[in-house]
Formats: structure tokens, sequence, C-alpha cells
């Protein structure tokens, strides 16, 4: 059941440094990279006769490797994601990728939608891998982690949330608002303790 969760405050038992790839297959290396390179524009290179290296706008990488067959689509849930920098790029993008559509082999494009307070569509990529062009504000969810008012993070207040769960989401202004009241009720209340 959804809820609120509670920061660890121990010591991890792995020392990563830093999350830096995942793995995607694909069915044809070359239509692949066509993709990559031509529609998302992704630094590519080549690391292997059936495998590539894919990149955009940060160091986090995904290998690309060549199975030679069509595994199951991924899930929607599971997607990666694209930031650009208004509603109206991703308007041009969809209607871009509809254009492209059969040239290209994507299985489905689908209309773009506003939810929990970003505007983005979701495309299918030939492998079967969904991607989402989303517009978010400057620097993307990577923003979110220097704000107070993105992390529900041990706020119970909200385990029993109600209503429709795409919109219950930090992204929306409308709660987040609700979030920054809840916020300010609780600083409110700890300075006048203080005071006493």
């Amino acid at each position: 059941m959804p809820g609120i969760t509670d920061r660890y405050k121990g010591e991890p038992l792995l020392k990563t440094q830093e999350l830096a790839h995942g793995t995607l297959e694909c069915v044809d290396i070359h239509r692949s990279r066509r993709f990559y390179e031509e529609v998302l524009g992704l630094q590519v290179l080549q690391t292997s006769p059936r495998s590539l290296m894919i990149r955009k706008g940060s160091n986090h990488t995904y290998a690309v490797v060549e199975t030679g067959k069509v595994n199951a689509q991924m899930i929607l849930l599971n997607h990666n994601g694209f930031n650009v920098g208004s509603v109206e790029e991703v308007d041009a993008a969809y209607e871009t990728l509809l254009k492209v559509k059969d040239e290209y082999g994507l299985k489905q494009v689908q209309k773009p939608r506003h939810s929990h307070g970003d505007s983005s569509f979701y495309f299918c990529d030939l492998d079967g891998n969904w991607w989402e062009i989303v517009s978010v504000r400057p620097g993307g969810y990577s923003a979110d982690y220097a704000d107070e008012d993105r992390d529900l993070t041990g706020h119970h207040e909200f385990d029993d949330l109600k209503g429709n769960f795409n919109m219950i989401h930090t992204h929306d202004p409308d709660f987040r608002a609700q979030f920054r009241k809840v916020l300010d009720e609780k600083k409110d209340g700890a300075n006048k303790g203080d005071q006493t």
C-alpha cells in the first residue's frame, strides 16, 4: 500500500560512488543507433560489434546490447525521460514523432498530457523501450533535491491521502502549496516552542 517513507539514518552497506549506467536491449544495432542519433540526438559510441553506449546531457550512460530477438515490451512505468524547455517543445516533439513514426519503427506515440504538475508524452521505440518527453523546471528532477517542499519523506500526515494519485505529487503546484502550508505550520509551531 502506498505511504510515506522515512529516511535511513545509518551507514549504507555498500560504498557506491554514483548511479552510473543502465542497460537496454536492441534487436538491430544499426537501426537502433540511427534512432538514438537522428531522433533523440544522443551521444553514441560503439564498444563492441554488438553494443553501444548512449548518453545525453549527463554522465549517466546506458549500454545498449543487440540480442537479435524481440523481447517483451517494457512497461510504461519503467520509461526513460528527456527534459525539454517548455510545453510548446513537448507539443512540437509529439508532432515530429507522429510524422516519422513509421520511418523509425516507433510502436506507439501517446498524446501529450498534463499530470502531477508536468506536461509530457510517452512513446515506445522499435525495441519496445518507453521514453518520455517532459517539460519540467530548469534543472529537471535533479533540482528537486535542493527544495524542501519537494520531499515528503517523514511527513506521515500525508499517509492517508485520497484522490487522484497523478495529482498527489510535489511537482503539482496545488499539492505543493498544500505541503508548503504544512511545513510552514510546523516551523511556526517550533518557533513558538523556542520562544517559551
